[in-house]
């Protein structure tokens, strides 16, 4: 029973991140430890490439529906893989990491995704209408941040609390692309969330597996059900209206931030 557990733990939350473009860490995690008593340590390095190999499924549905914008996969991926490298880098030469540096992190992240379900629940019941389609001749205006750096320093950020905690490639993600391309369709925004995670996560995840912080029956079981879950996601955020979405969206950072904070 345990293992159909995991299959179906795996489903739900494919779904979640298909529909969303969170889910990976925020609540696959928390479900390891908190209901499955994995180990912290092995759950982060499971979920990195149970993420990884999930949102692959994902990317591949979203680039055959043509909405994912891959100049702005671009330019987080510049960001946050050379920070993923730095930081695996870094935990390889001073060991595992510190439990109370780690219960810092986890804290401080619990914190941030508190307040981004609260701006985000606002946003949902108050905010405008984005539009659920982008002209082609909107496409370049729509894919252009603020500022160059901004995508570049964001993903940079987002890399080194991946490597570190395998929370943030969705939930910050998400509204750091909402921040930074305020134009850009929902559904281009969690296309682009997910696209961009595939190489981050699958990066972290292979350095954590060579620190010996992967359980591979666990991944695959894992993989069993969430594969079919975020195809079946993915199919759905095209016919779920924004508000819903984003109301989804707060309750699961708001569940997620509540988690990290009493760990």
């Amino acid at each position: 029973m345990i293992d159909l557990g995991y299959v179906f733990a795996g489903f739900f939350v494919g779904t979640i991140v298909g529909l969303t473009g969170v889910g990976g860490g925020s609540l696959m995690t928390p479900l390891l430890i908190f209901f499955f008593g994995v180990k912290p340590y092995m759950a982060v390095g499971t979920d990195l490439l149970f993420a990884a190999f999930t949102k692959l499924g994902g990317t591949v549905s979203f680039a055959r529906q043509r909405i994912v914008p891959w100049r702005v996969v671009g330019l987080l991926s510049a960001g946050s893989i050379p920070a993923c490298l730095v930081t695996i880098g870094v935990l390889r030469w001073v060991g595992p990491a510190d439990p109370k540096v780690q219960a810092l992190m986890t804290s401080t992240l619990g914190v941030a995704l508190l307040l981004t379900a609260a701006a985000m629940l606002y946003k949902a019941v108050r905010g405008k209408q984005v539009p659920r389609q982008l002209a082609a001749e909107d496409e370049a205006r729509a894919t252009t941040p603020r500022h160059w750096s901004l995508p570049l320093l964001f993903g940079a950020l987002i890399g080194t609390l991946v490597t570190l905690t395998s929370v943030g490639a969705g939930a910050i993600g998400v509204t750091v692309l909402m921040v930074l391309y305020p134009l850009l369709p929902l559904p281009r925004i969690v296309a682009a969330d997910i696209a961009y995670a595939v190489p981050l996560t699958l990066v972290a995840g292979l350095g954590h597996a060579s620190l010996g912080s992967v359980d591979w029956p666990l991944l695959a079981k894992l993989l069993t059900g969430s594969i079919p879950g975020i195809w079946l996601g993915s199919r759905l955020t095209h016919h779920t209206p924004d508000r819903v979405i984003r109301s989804l969206l707060s309750v699961l950072l708001a569940w997620a931030g509540t988690k990290l904070v009493l760990i």
